[in-house]
């Protein structure tokens, strides 16, 4: 047993210590388990001794009751063992599923670069209740198969010491076969687990893009990525088939070659007189009874490896370092005034800068709109704000304070954010718009629907506010979904707002009456405009403009057309357009 595998047990053992008492509940169990199976031959070996024998007397009722006293005690002790595993499994795979999502809510933005979606919800789905089914089915096995080999070896010694020496040599040949087996299954477990990842992702991806896929005639395309990642699966499964099914049939060879030399000892025995009958069919039947717990034990090798396999995966997700948060609270609600000094930054693995020598004063309630070419550094600018990334040089400031300095949640809840990429939940309209407070206020989200003109959209929906509209708002049309992203920014009332390309979706008539709402709704608040469009942001207090991450102008929108920079040809170019 490696170093990994006994760190991995250590982990489930405290997954598991909290349900102890249930744990030792159910290996008293197992134990009567385990003695009902010497109870069995041993009263069959008594019936042929003293029933079978003229002169005897036997009473009749003694044999049912005891035979049935044995099967209702064992499915008493097979009940409970059953019940309190499942209990203590279902209560480990929720812990388990639960700590694996709390990690990812808190883990850092480059976490979901590296992985892809398919690969975490293989992770909590699968993988966790691969570990629980091993830990269910296998520890079953592990323990109750053991404590029954344990007890019949001890009774076949009881009966007869000779015969069982020759059993014993079962033992050492199973360990050294289960032990070969295993390093081939973990490699093919673990092989198949990366399978079964990339075919979560192509499923996933399929459902997602299936608007494209149709538009862009890629079903044949989707097609063979499935079946080729679906046909490697089937071979994994069948090679890991392959090697744990190889046990059976050497087991029960050498069950065979055991129970021949069995027999022929023990007639020699009984011609020299040293058994009798009833000796002999309590010893077979309780080497024969061996044999299915210490197959189980056998066969538990491929449930093990698989759970192994899984449980390094799992384990490995819940110990990703999470987002690195060692500020102080904020004591009130920020003025909103941003500072970056001599800012830069640049993404993991990256060569060349996102963000070169930023230096931009914000004051509070200031309007700055963020112009330039695409992979000028303008989403970058906005995503260290919130602290999605933090600038390799130089710091930013939030009322004299360094964001490093300020908690997350903290520095968060002064944040609200409009994206392009719009982002609903399969939930009620309020339940979108009043997203992150637990007790919704309202009077708040009516004022914010209005505020968005959803007004007239709520009023024709089935249930108002209540109606659900579906997997990332998918009953809604697409400018419906913008607006409702700016209602939430809009019942977030907070004093920093980030717009990125916010009215993006809309139609001209739309963006027009929310251009109006996100004018009101920028009163009195820092806010920073990523935008296209440049028609948008003639308001702005000031545009910055970036190209290849430094700021190269800044001002107002008369000053820059004057200025004759990149500003006034970009604007130029867009209304020739």
């Amino acid at each position: 047993m490696n170093n990994a595998t006994i760190l991995v047990f250590k982990r489930l053992w405290l997954s598991i210590r909290q349900y102890r008492k249930h744990l030792l509940v159910t290996l008293l169990t197992m134990l009567g388990t385990a003695l009902t199976e010497i109870m069995l031959p041993n009263v069959f070996g008594y019936l042929l001794d003293h029933g079978f024998k003229k002169g005897e007397h036997l009473a009749l009722w003694k044999i049912p009751v005891a035979v049935i006293g044995i099967f209702v005690l064992r499915g008493v002790c097979t009940f409970i063992t059953s019940y309190l595993m499942s209990w203590v499994a279902t209560r480990m795979l929720n812990n388990m599923r639960a700590s694996v999502f709390a990690k990812i809510l808190s883990v850092p933005i480059r976490f979901y670069q590296a992985e892809s979606s398919g690969r975490v919800i293989n992770t909590i789905m699968f993988e966790a209740q691969l570990i629980v089914e091993m830990f269910k089915v296998s520890m079953t096995t592990l323990i109750r198969d053991s404590l029954t080999v344990a007890a019949l070896l001890g009774y076949l010694f009881w009966v007869n010491w000779q015969l069982t020496l020759v059993t014993l040599v079962l033992i050492p040949v199973l360990a050294f076969l289960v032990r070969n087996v295993s390093k081939r299954l973990r490699k093919l477990n673990q092989s198949q687990l990366e399978v079964n990842n990339e075919l979560t992702q192509v499923i996933e991806e399929t459902t997602r893009a299936h608007q494209v896929i149709r538009v862009f005639g890629g079903q044949q395309y989707e097609q063979k990525r499935f079946d080729g990642k679906n046909e490697k699966l089937r071979g994994y499964s069948m090679r890991t088939t392959v090697a744990v099914a190889t046990t059976t049939p050497l087991t029960q060879i050498l069950a065979a070659c055991a129970v021949s030399v069995v027999i022929v000892l023990a007639v020699m025995q009984a011609m020299d007189n040293q058994t009798t009958a009833g000796d002999f069919v309590k010893f077979i039947l309780a080497m024969l009874m061996i044999l299915t717990p210490l197959k189980h034990l056998a066969d538990l090798n491929g449930p093990m490896q698989r759970g192994m396999a899984a449980a390094e995966s799992v384990f490995a997700m819940m110990d990703t370092e999470a987002e690195v948060d060692s500020g102080k609270d904020m004591p009130a609600r920020a003025r909103g005034q941003l500072e970056f000094r001599h800012t830069g930054f640049t993404y993991p693995g990256q060569e060349s800068s996102a963000l070169r020598d930023i230096n931009l004063s914000i004051q509070p309630g200031e309007t700055i709109a963020l112009v330039g070419m695409s992979g000028g550094g303008k989403t970058s600018l906005v995503n260290l704000v919130p602290r999605f990334y933090a600038p390799d040089q130089g710091d930013i400031l939030l009322d004299g304070v360094s964001l490093q300095d300020i908690s997350l949640r903290s520095l968060r809840e002064q944040i609200a954010m409009v994206s392009q990429n719009v982002i609903l939940f399969d939930d009620t309209v309020e339940a979108n718009i009043a997203y992150g407070d637990p007790e919704p206020d309202p009077a708040r989200v009516a004022a914010a629907v209005q505020a968005a003109h959803l007004g007239e959209v709520v009023r024709d929906l089935p249930n108002g506010l209540q109606t659900m509209i579906g997997d990332n708002g998918m009953r809604l049309s697409g400018g419906q979904r913008q607006r409702m992203a700016i209602a939430r920014a809009i019942y977030k009332d907070a004093p920093i707002l980030i717009l990125d390309e916010a009215t993006s979706a809309l139609d001209s008539e739309s963006e027009r009456a929310v251009q109006q709402a996100l004018d009101e709704l920028m009163q009195g608040r820092t806010t920073l405009v990523i935008a296209h469009r440049l028609s948008t942001i003639e308001r702005a207090s000031r545009i910055a403009v970036l190209v290849d991450g430094q700021i190269v102008e800044i001002g107002s929108h008369a000053e820059l057309l004057d200025a004759e920079g990149v500003y006034a040809n970009l604007y130029r170019l867009q209304f020739a357009a």
